[in-house]
């Protein structure tokens, strides 16, 4: 997704990175970062969605470059983390959360970062959770938007036919490449298609689960972030790794992030929640900031899910603001 000019007034001034790596994390992969803004000011590292969205140049922007250290990472598989899920023969028996969680500690270790602060959206906000309850004590301030924890009824709502009473012409193209036997189970259907070897059958399914993703982000279609998010091979390894994920429920047990806020209970943090988001339904983040009242939960009333949208944008700056020190 290019940057967006709308956001030019809300967000810092673009930047360029001053350290680009690759970090050998196991099994053959290799994890790209990159490290923006003051070598000397406080950390942060980005966790971006999906899983599978890998990071896109205006991610940098939310924080102030002469405060803020900032790391950014494609998680394994994705942007420019190699191998990538888009091969013919991605291998992701070795991309699981935990894998993730270790693959940022490592990173942190690498960089020589004692502790950092921690902002992730969608996928990231759970990608965020886990890290943060499995080491914080590096862990010093959290951010998270749009949150999501992979519970059963999270999935279901978004895959298995909640959203398509609101976008039921959207769905339509969703279920289209499944035949009806199969749609009692569309993650599993999914599957098998984003799994086959053959690229007139994963490309496809791969466009049609992503486009129902891209379509649904925004309160108002954005139809440049569809056409990007519907390029094949960014395509096939967003759905690749999402659908994976998925299916197995984040490796979590259910409700295990939510359950495990006592953890980071003394951890300041904020989330900033869409009110019209479909994709991950303000249910979440409620019921976090019931189980966790002391993190601030801020509601932006004419947002949906994706942090490109201005009230959330504006949010997010807000909260790294304010905990740049």
């Amino acid at each position: 997704m290019t940057q967006p000019e709308h956001l030019d007034e809300i967000l810092y001034p673009r930047i360029k990175p001053y350290d680009r790596g690759e970090l050998l994390v196991g099994e053959g992969n290799r994890v790209y970062y990159e490290q923006c803004g003051n070598p000397e000011g406080k950390p942060v590292v980005f966790l971006h969605g999906g899983p599978g969205a890998g990071v896109s140049k205006w991610h940098r922007r939310f924080f102030d470059p002469e405060r803020y250290r900032i790391v950014l990472l494609d998680q394994r598989g994705c942007g420019r983390s190699i191998p990538h899920a888009s091969d013919p023969d991605a291998d992701l028996r070795h991309n699981t959360t935990w894998h993730l969680v270790a693959d940022l500690e490592l990173l942190r270790r690498n960089l020589g970062i004692e502790t950092w602060m921690v902002f992730g959206g969608s996928w990231g906000s759970a990608l965020a959770l886990a890290y943060a309850q499995t080491h914080p004590e590096v862990v010093s301030e959290i951010v998270l938007r749009g949150i999501f924890t992979l519970r059963r009824h999270e999935l279901e709502w978004f895959y298995e036919g909640g959203a398509s009473a609101i976008f039921p012409d959207l769905w339509e193209d969703f279920i289209a490449p499944i035949p009806v036997l199969e749609r009692a189970h569309l993650i599993e259907a999914y599957h098998r298609r984003l799994t086959d070897p053959d690229p007139a059958v994963h490309v496809p399914a791969a466009i049609a689960w992503s486009r129902w993703e891209a379509a649904t982000l925004t309160l108002e279609r954005d139809d440049e972030l569809v056409a990007s998010m519907s390029e094949p091979k960014a395509a096939t390894a967003f759905a690749r790794i999402e659908n994976h994920y998925f299916l197995h429920g984040g490796w979590f047990r259910e409700g295990q992030l939510i359950g495990g806020v006592d953890a980071i209970r003394h951890i300041p943090a904020v989330i900033v929640q869409g009110r019209y988001d479909v994709c991950t339904p303000i249910m979440t983040a409620w019921d976090l900031h019931r189980a966790w009242p002391e993190a601030e939960l801020v509601v932006v009333p004419d947002a949906s899910h994706s942090a490109s949208e201005p009230g959330i944008a504006a949010a997010l700056r807000a909260a790294t603001d304010r905990f740049a020190g």
